[in-house]
């Protein structure tokens, strides 16, 4: 057979993926994760347990989202999350599908806790069960039975009900009624948390000695699957499991089951066949391409300077995102890793010469400037500061990354200057609006446009980028509010990958010295060295309190204690003083909608900054809480930018 040409090949290659990819998504070869679906799972203590949970070794596709369980091995505690909260799971009974749950926050130190929501459990599909009593949690009250003047008043509380919490300096007195109170004006919150009522009559006469061992003991739950209608479809037939992927899916054998088994069958095997008759036609293909590939990037670098970077089997698909348009691009001369190269001279004079008076901002590692090229498009333009060794390696990693990753929520690259140019200079898309740094404590603070409903978008979409960064296997390392960049909707993108780095699939962490900014800095990451996907967890918890305070993440014009916004953030939920953080512009003691949603998100932001990584959650999983606060709140109170 007469070998193909370097356009031809290319050509048959880019329709062979296309091919494969539209093969990929027949229900035989798609989901290869849905293997264990079929079997049991173990989660901390618990053991068989199977549809609607998943967790551990069980897949999330094997399941509603409702149900899935976080497993912590090492502890052997299991957790779900419902309403922002997380619950430890103590107890599944599938066959009377009950669940016996006890509430996280108070383990560290019973009966205190850093929360202050009740506990309720009302929906389609987790209701409290008939065995259960109400508790009332009175917390931060004055003096109890201490005042002889206000005796009538304190007679409301037994004496064996009191209770108290260290805090620091002080002890807060506290005490608990058995069934639904209302609050009183002389303790700071209240709120209600259901217990077993085996122990109402032990409760009442041993009170507060036995409040811990109640409170752990937790609370009887019952579910229902919502989805169990289309479930029983797939189950009554032989070899069939239910699952879940936005919708209820049926999975057979390990794999998505076809809709209409008699019209996808003979199209499978057609695709078999085509797929082994155009094997061998692809591994030649493959070799001439790598080596033509090869050929050309090498005179690319003999001709600007380019590094040379080769294609193995594993990278090759990953870092080229369309192999006939680089083909095109390395034809021009103008392109590395798929953007494209700029001369200095073009960048000098879309940004009139670096002029001062065009600074967008700058950072750790440069100055950004706004610049139009000669086409008249409007791009960022960022200039290192120094053409050293290792400015060279971070403009060279923040490009191998970018070039691979695409995202609505993280910044696209156009282009770069090469390695050995007068100047490293990376170009950017321009965002025209900034960053949340400026509209929440910099030059735009006094704008008003950033309501809370605008905020929580921000929020959200942020997660969305760090999610999907984690997903690809590759940690930020530089989360803060200055890489947070806004369009002129106020719609998120993630920048600066100068200290990004792409994290092995194979290992829990890295050994790395901490690199990133004072105020969002893993503490573990610090002291440890030890870098894994919750150092940016870690770091979007500060930006969420960002968003909820406005403040800044280092200010050493606060109070000692309060330097650090994290610091500041934690005591203040735990003290139950959150109002005194939150941002007056939220209107937080004014709307009940804002102030319950500001709540969430602090308990949430709270979990993110646990000094040690374990206890925080994934961003997947942050996100999902995220989007749960906003469906549950969905148009309410939302003013300002429309997002």
């Amino acid at each position: 057979m007469r070998p193909l040409g370097t356009a031809a090949a290319t050509s048959f290659l880019s329709t062979l993926l296309l091919f494969l990819h539209l093969t990929a998504s027949f229900p035989s070869s798609d989901m290869s994760n849905l293997s264990n679906c079929n079997q049991t799972f173990s989660c901390g203590a618990l053991t068989d347990i199977t549809y609607p949970f998943t967790g551990g070794q069980r897949p999330p596709l094997c399941g509603p989202p409702e149900f899935r369980l976080t497993c912590n091995i090492v502890d052997s505690v299991t957790t779900l999350m419902f309403k922002s909260l997380p619950y430890r799971v103590t107890r599944v009974n599938q066959t009377s599908q009950t669940l016996r749950l006890s509430r996280s926050d108070f383990y560290d130190d019973l009966p205190c806790t850093h929360l202050s929501s009740s506990t309720t459990f009302d929906n389609d599909i987790f209701s409290l069960g008939s065995n259960n009593e109400n508790l009332t949690l009175f917390y931060g009250c004055k003096n109890l039975g201490d005042a002889v003047e206000e005796k009538s008043k304190f007679s409301f509380v037994e004496e064996n009900t009191k209770f108290s919490c260290p805090m620091p300096g002080y002890l807060e007195e506290g005490f608990f009624k058995v069934g639904d109170h209302p609050s009183v004006d002389w303790c700071r919150t209240s709120f209600q948390v259901p217990f077993l009522q085996s122990w109402k009559e032990q409760l009442e006469a041993e009170g507060s000695s036995l409040l811990g061992k109640v409170l752990k003991e937790g609370f009887d739950v019952r579910y229902s699957d919502p989805y169990s209608a289309d479930c029983q479809k797939c189950s009554k037939h032989s070899g069939r499991q239910c699952g879940f992927d936005a919708k209820p899916i049926c999975i057979c054998n390990d794999h998505l089951c076809p809709e209409k088994s008699s019209n996808r069958k003979p199209l499978i095997i057609g695709v078999s066949l085509a797929s082994g008759a155009v094997l061998v036609i692809f591994v030649g293909c493959w070799i001439m391409v790598v080596k033509q590939v090869k050929k050309r990037k090498s005179a690319l670098v003999q001709s600007q300077g380019l590094p040379v970077v080769t294609p193995t089997s594993t990278n090759f698909f990953r870092a080229t995102p369309s192999l006939a348009n680089l083909k095109s691009d390395l034809d021009k001369g103008s392109t590395y890793l798929g953007v494209r190269v700029f001369s200095y001279n073009e960048l000098e004079e879309a940004t009139n010469c670096f002029d001062s008076s065009k600074e967008l901002g700058d950072g750790g590692f440069g100055t950004v400037y706004y610049g139009v090229l000669r086409d008249g498009c409007v791009v960022a333009v960022k200039r290192l500061y120094e053409s050293n060794m290792r400015r060279a390696e971070q403009f060279m990693n923040e490009i191998e990354i970018l070039a691979q990753l695409r995202h609505k929520n993280l910044v696209e690259l156009y282009g770069c200057t090469s390695r050995h140019s007068r100047e490293l200079l990376l170009v950017y898309e321009y965002m025209p609006n900034g960053t949340v740094a400026d509209h929440l404590h910099g030059r735009q603070s006094n704008s008003g446009l950033l309501t809370w409903p605008v905020r929580l978008s921000i929020a959200i979409e942020t997660a969305s980028a760090l999610a999907y960064l984690h997903a690809s296997d590759v940690i930020h390392r530089d989360v803060k509010t200055n890489n947070i960049l806004l369009d002129n909707d106020f719609h998120v993108k993630v920048a600066d990958f100068g200290l990004s780095r792409l994290f092995p699939t194979d290992v829990t962490h890295v050994s790395t010295a901490p690199q990133g900014t004072p105020g969002y800095l893993d503490p573990e990451y610090h002291q440890c060295y030890h870098l894994t996907n919750k150092s940016d967890v870690y770091s979007y918890g500060v930006v969420l309190i960002e968003l909820i305070s406005a403040l800044e993440a280092v200010d050493i014009t606060r109070h000692r204690h309060d330097i650090n916004l994290s610091n500041m953030a934690v005591n203040k939920i735990q003290n139950h003083a959150l109002n005194e953080l939150v941002d007056p512009f939220l209107g937080f003691d004014k709307d009940s909608v804002v102030r319950e949603m500001v709540s969430s998100v602090a308990e949430l932001a709270f979990l993110c900054l646990q000094h040690e990584r374990e206890m925080r959650p994934t961003m997947e999983e942050v996100l999902e809480v995220l989007r749960g606060i906003e469906r549950e709140n969905y148009g309410a109170g939302k003013g300002g930018v429309e997002c």
